[in-house]
């Protein structure tokens, strides 16, 4: 005859109680993400408390705080701009997150300058706490320029693309 551990806890107690968190950390999420989206410009830090789970983000507060010597900066790619042209429309962030110019590593990108673009074609992710938001042209054009680099940090609404509209 075996004997069972007083103490130990059935694995569908375990279950139950991993399956109630994971409820609880997707309902954050999706609830930090339409929060996020709501704000004028990226708050500096963010708080959420659902029960006895926390979760905390902070960002830094401007591109100085990266502060990186002249020396050791990375060269950009050939095809991403330093400015955005101001008569050019822009494909914007939809989310705070990290860029990503393709659908997985080493795949060719989505878009490349001088690629013409419709309404709704995905151009790019934001991945926003392991969620991947496609990024879509709004109209139709061709992409004058790409402002930002395969893995940059993104804010809320900064321009990823300016395009010349057809």
């Amino acid at each position: 005859m075996t004997t069972m551990d007083e103490n130990a806890t059935p694995t569908s107690e375990l279950d139950a109680a991993q399956h109630d968190y994971l409820q609880i950390l997707d309902a954050i999420q999706s609830g930090a993400l339409r929060l996020l989206a709501g704000f004028p410009a990226q708050p500096s830090g963010l708080r959420i408390q659902v029960g006895e789970v926390t979760v905390e983000a902070q960002w830094p507060q401007g591109p100085g705080e990266a502060a990186v010597s002249a020396g050791a900066a990375p060269a950009p790619a050939t095809d991403v701009a330093t400015e955005v042209p101001v008569t050019d429309p822009v494909i914007r962030a939809p989310s705070v997150g990290v860029f990503y110019r393709s659908p997985q590593p080493g795949a060719e990108p989505f878009v490349a300058v001088g690629d013409r673009v419709s309404p709704g074609r995905q151009v790019g992710i934001v991945e926003a706490m392991k969620l991947m938001i496609p990024v879509t042209a709004e109209a139709g054009g061709v992409v004058t320029a790409i402002l930002k680099q395969d893995g940059d940090s993104v804010q809320f609404d900064e321009p990823l693309f300016s395009y010349s509209p057809e």
